[in-house]
């Protein structure tokens, strides 16, 4: 036993004199130790990884090429996403069609096969109101982006209501919050604040009063600090110009169809000064014009890194449902505008698709503004093409 509690002493005064050289209190040595060991267990303290992280700049994840298939593999690192599967109640199978349509005709070619997969039943809807809170970002088979799965704070709420999938925006993690105010500003967040549509897009008057016009300057801001965050949910009117959004609805009543693969983003440009329209900025680079009554979600979607990706072989390729692409000069006449003749010609054509559309620049839509006069009265500023796109 003393040579037991001979070396339980040599050990702890190895552990105290190493750390606490420097501390000349035995008070302060126990308050150190206390907080040393307290802060091992806490579950805010970054962990190995994000630590290797935040010392490295290294934004993708490559491996050694112990194998042909991972020497060209280069995947963005996302520490962040959840490891489990999904959640089941928000979740739907997947049934595949191989690219034909509802009379068994291929009309998307190069699609078969891939891994088995559950849709996710992401709402773009965002009708629930109240906070709710971000319980883990997760990956998602079917889309570029990443999304989060949120619960609702409210108790008496049960199924669907209570737990949601929304596409998650960059920045947004486990434990943030959010909101939609789709239904409207609640009665009572701002003093002051009066959202009616006879007061929207006026000025104000010469005659009104300058301590209200300040009262409501003053509540618009606090309103803004209170509502434009990341993840929330909020009318096109009560976002600010400049303010970058996405999963833009182009129906006061319907879902976000706009701006919604990893990465892109749109901007409100200007709110027009009849109240009725916003226009706003698409990735592409189109100005268009939506109804201030339609919403949006502040940020940008997540997952920007997911173009940069490699997936370093053809079987991932596979694994995605991806069949091989045969080019058309591979083929014969028959088969292909480009196919056919002696050696790799394409007989003096221009680049057409197999269905003979030309595939270089030539507009084959017709509505628009230069198009039929009215077919697309929204759209400001058409996304730049040919020199423009290569200024931007």
């Amino acid at each position: 036993m003393s040579f037991v509690r001979l070396g339980v002493g040599l050990f702890r005064s190895r552990l105290i004199s190493s750390p606490l050289e420097r501390v000349a209190s035995p008070a302060l040595a126990r308050t150190f130790l206390r907080r040393y060991a307290t802060e091992v267990t806490l579950e805010q303290r970054p962990t190995d990884v994000n630590a290797a992280l935040s010392r490295t700049s290294t934004l993708f994840k490559t491996y050694k090429p112990i194998t042909p298939g991972i020497r060209h593999l280069r995947r963005p690192l996302n520490p962040h996403l959840y490891k489990g599967r999904p959640l089941r109640l928000l979740t739907v199978a997947l049934r595949k069609k191989g690219g034909r349509n509802s009379k068994g005709r291929i009309t998307v070619r190069s699609r078969g096969g891939g891994h088995r997969r559950r849709i996710r039943l992401v709402d773009f809807m965002r009708i629930e109101p109240g906070p709710h809170d971000v319980v883990r970002i997760e990956y998602d088979p079917n889309r570029s982006a990443h999304i989060a799965l949120i619960k609702n704070r409210n108790p008496n709420v049960e199924g669907t209501k209570k737990w949601s999938y929304i596409l998650a925006c960059e920045g947004l993690r486990a434990g943030h919050v959010v909101e939609s105010f789709r239904q409207g500003i609640p009665d009572g967040l701002v003093e002051g604040f009066v959202d009616s549509k006879k007061i929207r897009g006026k000025a104000p008057g010469v005659d009104d009063n300058d301590l209200a016009l300040a009262n409501a300057s003053l509540a618009s801001g606090l309103l803004r600090a209170r509502t434009v965050k990341p993840g929330n949910v909020l009318p096109l009117r009560l976002i600010p110009t400049g303010t970058i959004i996405h999963c833009i609805a182009l129906n006061p009543e319907g879902r976000g169809i706009l701006v919604r693969s990893a990465g892109s983003f749109g901007q409100v440009v200007v709110h027009e000064d009849n109240g009725r329209y916003t226009q706003v900025r698409l990735q592409s680079g189109e100005v268009r014009r939506v109804l201030q009554d339609c919403v949006a979600t502040i940020g940008k979607v997540s997952n920007p890194l997911w173009k940069g990706r490699s997936l370093g072989k053809a079987g991932r390729a596979r694994w995605l449902g991806r069949r091989p692409h045969v080019r058309g000069v591979a083929m014969n006449a028959v088969d292909h505008p480009h196919g056919g003749g002696r050696g790799k010609s394409k007989s003096n054509k221009h680049p057409r698709s197999i269905w003979g559309w030309l595939t270089k620049g030539k507009r084959t839509r017709k509505p628009g503004p230069k198009g039929p006069k009215g077919s697309n009265k929204m759209v400001v500023r058409e996304r730049p093409r040919g020199v423009e796109k290569g200024a931007r």
